[in-house]
């Protein structure tokens, strides 16, 4: 074998030109032994012939001056074209490099002669692989680079077979184990996957290489430097592929699983690995290296390329082997890498594709619904980010289904959090607390990504994501088979949850009018849980409200429950109040007053809860308070100041007194409100007054920690207190029917007081034992003595008259000057207790008829069943015959 540095002419002679060589010297002699007219002149004329007939069927030129067709030198010149022009560009010594003269004969024959493409590319491949088998490899540079050259200089329909040994040379050298050869054919594919071709390709397929340089993205090679040169020419390769395939409609194979599955991991592999070195301090590639050539750079530019052009039915097969990469690398606990993931494939693919991927997410939590909670929460943090930047665009029909879903996997986080409370030990305990935090982890991230997602819908979704989710509050007085298992305490949980996911919702909420943002089926199921007896679960009902009612941003002016020196400093924004909503209040302000009144009363109330009282007045008065609704909500404040002062239901002092500090201040705001001066004088004068001799009474002293408190209230003292009367002067005048004043305000009853108030089963079914038995006559009672004094009290009635005839003159004052809402809500509670009662009675009166299986007897709380035979038993004579 000969050094590199011969020519190509003078190399060692392969096995198939020394047969040929040989098989044409036996002919030659073979003619010359039995022809002796040889030997004359048209003998040898003959001879020359009959070589250069011989030799035209060979392929390579004389390998040496043994050959006698070499000896005349007639034979050279009658090679085919193009070899001979393939040969020339080859020099002596391959440091010298291509041969540009002999290259640039090469490509105009080329492009003049189309035809002869396949037959170059067929005999320069032949040449690279056996250059390739000989380690000849600066050779093999240079057919590569006359190649290229061919390539860009060549665009005719003949181009086809040429490509085809142009890509059978690349996949020599992507097999090679040689890193040089590898990035070569890497270089040389990049280049051909930048030409258009005018025509697309009916055969060609891509799967080798698709595999090739997905394993060279995994390179493990020892030395970083060509580790890193092997990663970044695969990278390269599989952008080159995706450019060359996605516009090739006859190339949507590439589309396909089996080759997503190995694209996609190859770049989330290089990806990967940089945000690890950069998560430890070291840098992602060796000192020098251009961004362009770092691996982590070029794998997300391919990957954003790839997904950019991702097709509405090819998006499902792009992300499922991101989240399969993801799974198998363990990488949602910590979930960094996959949020930056998820970040990119929402900002590369189109905006209405975006639902394709919030589903395929939400899918891959519901098979993550046993995992650890770190595992769940990642990948609900990772939906966070999904959908919040979905919102801001389209999301299709996917937006009930997230919220079903979220809220589901909520319940369940909340069943794994309270299911083993009943089976809890001691020894378990920290392994129980640990796994509580954790599943609180889960349901912040849950809530979270409600909210985020439901404040960027548009306000038409909005309202229907409200009532959703209002939906799923439970709320129903009997306990269902899902509240048995988690109890009372998970029952709550679960209530706070999905609240504090709709004041996640109803934030930044600007609805057009009330009624669009507070509908009965929303409207009726909030209030039933702002009477529960519990505080948190009132607070947050009240910022709800809050959110929907304040639609100007005035409520951070407001900063608490105060008595407020200056309100027209504060600068609130309003505006007249619409038709529609005045409608609204004529239709539903009676319940909202209703569930103020009574949410003050209660015994668990805090500091915050009366903040958010007064809040939610003051919002009632800035966006929905005309003359009517004003003396309304003055109604209200005297109702609560005089239900403090009775104190019928034993409240402690400090709510009584916080319910004087919250009249206090909110008259205080409304009087500055209406701009009405002798009223806010008076308002003035009150708590001057108090400030003197009552500062209990006032929001800055009784909200103060340790504030002393009185034993009971003076009632005596009427300049402590505000008068109907001497309002009702002030108010005189045609803006407002101060007459209503004199009416006092009393609360509607309806069906929300009992759904309030949550009885266990076991409690329900005692309370009926008791009301049974109770309701039940005693024989000792039914006899009454009649003595002296009863006979003279059924003769004197007198005092009865007066007592009637004044409460007469009350129900007639009442229904003249009552609103209709009030009348008709005190005429509606009147008949529901009547048909109570009547229920009741039916209930003791009416006995079902005797049957076989015996009758039911109560003892104890249990029921009990006394068989009675049919022999005994007592029909009608009708059904006797």
């Amino acid at each position: 074998m000969h050094p590199e540095g011969h020519s190509s002419h003078l190399l060692g002679p392969s096995e198939d030109a020394v047969a040929k060589c040989l098989k044409c010297i036996f002919f030659l002699l073979f003619l010359y032994s039995y022809l002796p007219w040889l030997n004359s002149i048209a003998g040898w004329a003959a001879f020359h012939v009959s070589c250069v007939i011989v030799l035209s069927f060979t392929e390579y030129p004389p390998p040496c001056c043994v050959c006698l067709s070499g000896v005349c030198g007639c034979c050279g010149p009658l090679r085919p074209r193009y070899k001979r022009l393939v040969d020339n560009i080859f020099p002596e010594d391959p440091k010298d490099g291509l041969v540009k003269s002999d290259m640039e004969k090469l490509t105009f024959y080329a492009v003049s002669a189309p035809e002869k493409l396949d037959r170059i590319g067929a005999y320069l491949a032949e040449r690279l692989t056996r250059d390739v088998l000989r380690h000849r490899y600066g050779y093999v540079v240079i057919a590569m680079e006359a190649l290229d050259q061919l390539l860009m200089a060549c665009h005719s329909q003949s181009i086809k077979p040429f490509v085809e040994s142009f890509l059978h040379m690349v996949a020599k050298l992507l097999e090679s184990q040689e890193p040089d050869l590898q990035v070569l054919g890497t270089n040389s594919f990049v280049k051909f996957a930048n030409i258009e071709e005018d025509t697309p390709s009916y055969h060609r397929r891509y799967d080798f290489f698709v595999s090739q340089f997905s394993a060279m993205c995994h390179s493990t090679h020892e030395d970083i430097e060509t580790r890193t040169r092997i990663r970044v020419a695969g990278i390269r390769g599989l952008q080159g592929v995706v450019r060359k395939t996605v516009n090739d409609e006859l190339q949507a194979i590439i589309w396909e699983p089996q080759h997503m599955d190995k694209l996609i991991p190859s770049m989330l592999f290089n990806m990967q690995e940089a945000d690890e070195f950069d998560r430890t301090g070291h840098p992602s590639s060796p000192a020098g290296t251009e961004r362009e050539e770092n691996p982590a750079v070029l794998a997300e530019s391919c990957f954003r390329e790839l997904l950019g052009r991702a097709a509405y039915g090819n998006m499902n097969n792009a992300v499922r082997p991101v989240l399969v990469h993801l799974d198998n690398h363990h990488l949602w606990d910590p979930n960094e890498f996959a949020v930056s993931c998820f970040r990119i494939i929402m900002y590369s693919i189109q905006a209405q594709h975006s639902h394709h991927v919030i589903q395929q997410v939400l899918s891959h939590l519901d098979t993550h619904n046993k995992d650890t909670p770190r595992v769940r929460a990642g990948i609900v943090q990772v939906l966070l980010e999904t959908v919040a930047i979905a919102a801001k665009g389209s999301v299709g029909p996917t937006v009930l289904e997230v919220f079903n879903t979220l809220l589901k996997h909520l319940r369940m986080s909340v069943d794994f959090e309270m299911g083993g409370d009943s089976r809890r030990t001691s020894s378990a305990s920290v392994v129980s607390r640990t796994k509580e935090s954790e599943e609180r982890i889960v349901q912040n991230a849950i809530i979270q990504t409600i909210g985020f997602f439901g404040g960027n819908l548009p306000d038409y979704q909005r309202a229907e994501v409200m009532m959703f989710i209002m939906g799923k509050v439970p709320v129903d007085e009997a306990p269902s088979l899902d509240t048995a298992k988690i109890g009372q305490l998970g029952m709550k949980r679960i209530q706070m949850m999905l609240l504090s996911s709709l004041i996640m919702v109803t934030s930044g909420f600007k609805a057009k009018t009330m009624s669009a943002a507070l509908p009965p089926p929303f409207l009726d199921p909030l209030f039933s849980v702002s009477l529960m007896e519990d505080s948190e679960l009132r607070q947050l009902v009240l910022e709800i409200l809050h959110n929907i009612i304040d639609r100007h941003d005035n409520r951070a002016k407001l900063r608490g429950i105060r008595i407020i020196p200056d309100v027209a400093a504060l600068k609130f924004k309003r505006e007249k109040i619409s038709k529609q909503d005045v409608s609204f209040m004529k239709k539903h302000g009676q319940q909202l007053y209703r569930h103020i009144y009574l949410g003050c009363k209660e015994e668990d109330n805090v500091h915050k809860n009366f903040e958010l009282l007064f809040t939610a007045l003051a919002l009632i008065t800035i966006e929905l308070a005309n003359e009517e609704v004003v003396i309304d909500l003055i109604r209200l404040a005297i109702a609560l100041q005089d239900m403090s002062l009775a104190n019928e239901e034993n409240m402690p002092m400090f709510i009584r007194c916080s319910i004087m500090a919250l009249v206090a201040a909110y008259l205080n705001f409304l009087s500055q409100m209406i701009a009405n001066p002798p009223f806010c004088q008076y308002v003035g004068k009150v708590l001057e007054m108090r400030n003197l001799e009552a500062p209990y009474l006032l929001p800055e002293h009784v909200f103060r920690e340790k504030c002393p408190l009185p034993g009971s209230l003076d009632m005596d003292d009427q300049n402590l207190y505000f008068q109907t009367h001497e309002i009702a002067e002030l108010l005189a005048g045609p803006s407002y029917g101060v007459d209503r004043l004199s009416v006092a305000y009393v609360p509607q009853v309806t069906d929300e007081d009992r759904l309030s108030r949550r009885k266990s089963f076991v409690d329900t079914m005692s309370l009926q034992v008791d009301i049974v038995s109770s309701s039940l006559p005693d024989k000792s009672q039914l006899a009454e003595e009649i003595t002296f004094e009863t006979l003279k009290k059924a003769i004197d009635t007198t005092g009865m008259e007066e007592q009637e005839k004044e409460k007469r003159r009350q129900v007639i004052e009442k229904f003249q000057k009552a609103p209709f809402e009030e009348i008709a809500a005190h005429c509606e509670s009147k008949a529901n207790m009547l048909h109570d009662r009547l229920a009741q009675i039916f209930e003791l009166t009416i006995r079902p008829p005797p049957s076989p299986s015996g009758a039911v007897t109560i003892t104890a709380g249990h029921a009990q069943y006394q068989s009675v035979p049919v022999y005994e038993m007592k029909f009608p004579d009708l059904c006797v015959y």
